[in-house]
């Protein structure tokens, strides 16, 4: 194993040093007075920048967040994730508001972490090496502090889940062929050189284990095949025969449903699941499982009512009395405790209004923990036991010194865009607008759109991080849309940019511009359009198109052309992509997807373009902004370009980052604010 894991280090620093020539670092003149470039970060058209630009911005670069990852499995504590070095690693909190004990210290950021049941002096974690998502799962003894690899070292291996008794563990991993993500379970008991798994499913696309059930002889698993289908199964472990729970539609012509998470009742007798089956959100359904040898489902009873929301998150006390679930109400998290017996809600204590995750009961209680991120506060970690009616923080996270009152609080409006809604009125589309102070800024105030990724992400009011010194410091609006195809307002509002609609979100941002121009305290002569992964294409779309409407870009890890991004990203990913954007095999549809890709429209960008890019990055690969980039440069237009060599979909670690934002305070400060 160290013979491989040396070869695949000696083939990454190969990689790393065959530096393309597009972006090669250029010589550039630095003196004590500029920041220097990194040594991760070729950097090229980028000029030098003076540290006098960045004074006051030391604050906002030290702001830390905290994400819950798991409850201690017989003791009141918290394993968490968060920074205090380069990447985010995992910390133990034994009381609320107690001292953080670091766990792992690596230069890579940790991913999913879990104690191990039944031996909590064991924690799993994974690791994501150089930012190409091939994530590897680890096993740390806290006792002698050593880590043991559990997996292959080269292929991707997501989702693992821990059996009630941690004997067994469950993942999902695409080493059979690199496309597939089968399903494994494994005994992490064996000893050190030898493996255990054993692979429960080979299947076709993406799959992955969500809960064992109550006796651990069964295994939930979940289906993916796009935003709007998955499906329902479960494995029997000893014989790996499969039962599927939510079947296909007998006819194509039928809707198809989605189902997203699954948790196991505490009889084993049925599943608890969100679903869109005859509804237009995501809705906290029961599927009574029958006694026959189909598996097959009785009728789903719908625990949340007819909420007009999605339901984005559950869990199930141990006990099966309670269930804790979070509802997304036009953006803002709403958590809901009810008796699973009568239904009756329990009464709550008043949450901030942003965006809340990780919901999980702790082991053989009511308290449940979750993690909230609001406008002016970074992400934190809260428990409530309804029990004693106590609402308890457990991390208060640093904003670098700064006074959390002075951020800018979100403000939601809808404004109107260029055709109708369903039901015949005009459409409207929601964005969270923030505003720089008044006081110290009068008048129309410069403006940066920030368009989310997915595409079928969601912009939430949730904290602006770093982002507040573009309001606080440079006195500069954020609006950040949720243009059509994002999630959160129904199906039918997730689909409304699929295939040849592609261009329909891009006259979204259109009509934000006309709205701009409509409001008194926005300079619509002054706008910058910014956004990453999908958003990064829906930036260089909309270069294209509002160019003369625009000043500056700036576009991380985007999409220049869907047939290329589509032929080379990772194969795992294709088919999932296939049905969002469309199937570029196919001859009209690729004749399309050609027809709107920005890189063969790179003329009409006259604007200066910031880009951002991994050397690593397996969704959207290099190629993909090296070609946008030449194409941009090759026209006389002003383009800065950032590749980081040992990242991938977006700049994780704080070096890069930190230099990646004085590079676009910067162009904001060149191109936008003159």
């Amino acid at each position: 194993m160290k013979g491989k894991l040396a070869s695949i280090l000696v083939a990454l620093a190969a990689a790393l040093l065959a530096v393309p020539a597009l972006w090669a670092a250029e010589p550039a003149a630095q003196s004590p007075q500029t920041l220097p470039v990194p040594d991760t970060i070729a950097a090229q058209g980028v000029p030098p920048i003076s540290l006098e630009h960045l004074e006051g911005l030391l604050p906002y670069e030290n702001i830390r967040g905290a994400l819950l990852m798991d409850w201690h499995p017989r003791e009141r504590r918290l394993l968490i994730r968060t920074r205090f070095a380069e990447s985010p690693q995992l910390h133990e909190v034994s009381t609320p508001l107690g001292a953080r004990t670091q766990l792992t210290f690596f230069r890579e950021p940790v991913g999913a972490s879990a104690y191990r049941p039944g031996h909590p002096g064991e924690v799993l974690y994974s690791i994501d090496e150089g930012g190409a998502e091939n994530y590897q799962l680890f096993l740390l003894d806290r006792k002698t502090g050593k880590a043991r690899r559990l997996s292959d070292g080269t292929h991707r291996y997501t989702s693992p889940v821990w059996s009630h008794d941690g004997q067994r563990l469950a993942w999902a991993s695409n080493a059979r062929n690199g496309r597939d993500m089968d399903v494994y379970v494994a005994d992490p008991s064996t000893p050190s050189g030898e493996r255990s798994e054993r692979r429960l499913a080979e299947v076709q696309g993406s799959w992955s284990p969500l809960d064992w059930s109550p006796d651990d002889k069964r295994l939930l698993v979940h289906e993916s095949v796009s935003a709007n289908e998955s499906y329902l199964h479960w494995l029997d472990v000893a014989t790996a025969e499969r039962h599927t729970l939510t079947p296909r539609n007998a006819r194509k012509e039928d809707p198809t449903v989605s189902y997203q998470g699954g948790k196991w009742s505490a009889d084993g007798k049925s599943v608890y699941t969100a679903s869109d089956k005859d509804s237009e959100f995501l809705r906290l359904v029961r599927l009574d499982i029958s006694t026959g040898s189909t598996g097959a489902t009785g009728a789903a009873q719908v625990i949340s009512g007819d909420v007009p929301w999605d339901v984005e998150e559950f869990d199930r006390s141990d006990d099966g009395k309670l269930l804790a679930y979070l509802v997304n109400e036009d953006g803002i998290s709403r958590l809901h405790l009810i008796e699973t017996a009568t239904g009756k809600a329990l009464a709550l204590p008043d949450l901030p209004a942003g965006s809340a995750s990780g919901l999980q009961f702790r082991p053989g209680s009511h308290e449940v923990a979750f993690a909230v991120s609001w406008a002016r506060s970074s992400s934190d970690v809260y428990s409530y036991d309804p029990d004693r009616r106590r609402l308890d923080r457990w991390t208060a996270s640093e904003v670098g010194g700064l006074d959390p009152e002075t951020f800018a609080l979100p403000r939601l409006v809808r404004y109107p865009t260029f055709d109708k809604d369903g039901k015949g009125s005009a459409r409207t589309i929601p964005a969270f607008v923030y505003l720089p102070p008044r006081d110290r800024f009068p008048g129309r105030r410069p403006v940066v759109i920030n368009i989310h990724g997915g595409p079928e992400g969601q912009a939430r009011p949730g904290f602006l991080g770093s982002n507040n010194y573009i309001l606080n410091e440079l006195g500069v609006a954020v609006i950040v849309p949720n243009v059509r195809g994002s999630s959160g307002y129904g199906k039918s509002y997730l689909k409304l940019d699929n295939g040849r609609l592609r261009e329909d979100s891009v006259k979204d941002v259109g009509a934000l511009l006309d709205w701009i121009a409509t409001q008194p305290d926005l300079d619509a002569a002054h706008v910058m359009v910014t956004g990453g992964s999908y958003g990064g294409y829906m930036v260089l779309a909309a270069m294209t198109h509002y160019s003369d409407r625009l000043c500056c870009a700036w576009e991380a890890v985007g999409i220049s052309n869907f047939v290329t991004f589509l032929e080379n990203t990772q194969e795992y990913r294709r088919d999932l992509r296939r049905v969002e954007y469309g199937d570029e095999r196919d001859p009209q549809m690729k004749a399309f997807l050609e027809g709107i890709a920005p890189v063969n429209h790179a003329d009409r960008i006259t604007k200066p373009l910031m880009i951002s890019q991994g050397a690593n990055d397996p969704r959207v690969p290099l190629h993909e902004s090296d070609q946008i980039a030449a194409a941009v440069k090759a026209k006389g237009v002003p383009v800065w370009y950032l590749v980081a060599k040992d990242e991938g979909h977006g700049f994780q670690k704080k070096s890069n980052s930190d230099y990646q934002r004085a590079v676009l305070l910067e162009m904001i400060r060149s191109f936008l604010l003159k």
